[in-house]
This record gives C-alpha cells, sequence and structure tokens, in this order.
C-alpha cells in the first residue's frame, strides 16, 4: 500500500489530463484484481458492496461504520488511489457532513464523492441553497484535515426523474464548482450533446461520466472526444459478477445442468494471483 499522499497526488494527476477509467470494485480480491489489470485508480461502489453483504443499497441499510470499514479495507489492498462513494455523506445537516468527511478522509482515501440526494420521495434533492452549503462543508472538512483528497460532487438529477435533469444538473454543478468541489458528476447523463454541454460549462473542473448499462455505445474514446475527464462504471461490474453467478446456479437448479461453469475462470489463475 502506498501512502496516502502519494495516492492522493496520483489521483490529482489523473484528473488534470486526457480520461481514465475508474472502475468500481466491491471487495478486496475485485479491487486487487482490478490493479492487476493495469488501471490507475478505483473508486467503490455502495451498491456492489451491499449486494455482497445481503442487504439493498443505501445509507438506510448500510451504516456508516460499515462503510467506513469497507473504505479502510479497500484502500489497504490495493496500492492504487481509491474514490470512496461516501452516498449523501450520511447526513444532512452541513454540520454533519464536515463531521463525517473527516471520518472518511481518516480511511486512507485517495477522494471521495458526495451527491445531492435525500433518499426521500416527498423531496429527492436537497434544496439547492442546502445542497451547496453541504459542499462547502465538506469542502471545509478537507481543508482542515490537511489531507487534500480529491473531493467530487455529483448531482441526482436523472437518478430521481427530475423534470428537467440537464437544467438542474447544470445549475447545481456550476454551485458545486463554485462551492469547492474538484470533479463534477452527473450520473444519468447519456445523450453526448448533454454531456459535452456540462463539460464546457463547469470548465476548467473535470467532469464524471458513469458508464453502468449494456445499452450504452459510447467507447472511452467517444467520450473523451466529449471531453470527459473520468469514466465509472458504478455497480456495474459487481452486477456482471452477479449475473454470472445467477445464471449458473438457475441452471444448476432449474436444469441439472452445469455448462454455465465453461465461463468460470480458472482456478490457478486466481489463485496465484491471490499468493501474496
Amino acid at each position: 500500500m502506498i501512502k496516502q499522499p502519494s495516492a492522493i497526488e496520483a489521483f490529482r494527476a489523473l484528473h488534470e489530463s486526457g480520461c481514465f477509467v475508474l472502475p468500481n470494485p466491491w471487495d478486496v480480491g475485485s479491487a486487487v484484481y482490478l490493479q492487476h489489470l493495469g488501471f490507475k485508480a478505483l473508486a467503490t461502489t455502495s451498491a456492489g458492496f451491499a449486494f455482497s453483504k445481503g442487504i439493498a443499497d443505501g445509507p438506510a441499510a448500510v451504516s456508516l461504520d460499515m462503510t467506513l470499514e469497507h473504505f479502510r479495507e479497500i484502500a489497504a489492498a490495493t496500492s492504487l488511489p481509491v474514490n470512496a462513494d461516501f452516498q449523501n455523506g450520511y447526513a444532512d445537516e452541513p454540520e454533519s457532513v464536515a463531521e463525517n468527511v473527516a471520518l472518511c478522509i481518516a480511511t486512507g482515501v485517495a477522494g471521495l464523492s458526495i451527491e445531492d440526494s435525500t433518499g426521500r420521495h416527498d423531496q429527492p434533492l436537497y434544496d439547492s441553497g442546502l445542497a451547496v452549503e453541504r459542499v462547502k462543508a465538506a469542502r471545509a472538512a478537507i481543508d482542515a484535515s490537511g489531507i487534500q483528497v480529491v473531493l467530487t460532487v455529483r448531482c441526482e438529477a436523472w437518478l430521481v426523474g427530475d423534470s428537467d435533469p440537464l437544467r438542474t444538473s447544470l445549475d447545481r454543478l456550476v454551485a458545486f464548482a463554485d462551492a469547492g468541489a474538484d470533479c463534477l458528476y452527473a450520473p444519468g447523463v447519456s445523450k453526448p450533446e448533454e454531456i459535452s454541454t456540462i463539460v464546457k460549462t463547469v470548465s476548467p473542473k473535470p467532469v464524471n461520466v458513469l458508464v453502468s448499462t449494456n445499452n450504452c455505445d459510447f467507447t472511452v474514446s467517444q467520450l473523451a472526444d466529449l471531453g470527459v475527464r473520468r469514466i465509472s462504471v458504478g455497480g456495474a461490474l459487481a452486477r456482471a459478477a452477479w449475473g454470472g453467478f445467477i445464471n449458473a446456479a438457475k441452471e444448476i437448479r432449474e436444469h441439472g445442468a452445469f455448462t454455465a461453469f465453461v465461463e468460470a475462470t480458472p482456478f490457478s489463475e486466481l489463485n496465484d494471483l491471490f499468493l501474496r
């Protein structure tokens, strides 16, 4: 494991130019394998982690203590910079967000993301003023720590079914940038012209785009051409693993067959990798 300052320096450098993929492991084994493949940085996935524990995604089901321990485990398992999926910061009020961000930084991560989703059906996004204050609080906590992790701030307008997600995202992402965000993120945006608009509007701050479905026609190079700096996949790798497991298990249970094992990674490949 490299020291946190070195990981942060490397992570910040990745955001300065070009375009990189930030894949999302859900446990130590998947983190080690992604490093083995040559990725330059990793990000946790709240959904992938939750499913591995047999619980639903979200702060209501996955406790703060569980989440922080997961961050520590992933950061300790790899020499790569790790970005923490910190959901809504496990708090509503800015003061509590700041306290929790300090706890997150102490796990050894190189970055963290905060979103503006409340998790409530009646008001899915925090009021814009409160959302900005929450970002300012996170920024202040980072500055006070003296450990300059990368602060990514998300607008969840597309994911919560906002009536005008592009306009809402543009307004909020600009405000979040002004409030101290290092990287901006609007998960759910999928049209090239909308991605390009977001990139140009928040420039020179880098933009993260989520690719987590099999109906996305983008390649890394196409997103790079749109000016995207960072690409993450959320819980998609975890769900792909679940897909292989579920298909094989169903074949055994429903058909008494084992042909799905042809897709299984050889024992020796995994065992040799984990001999460390």
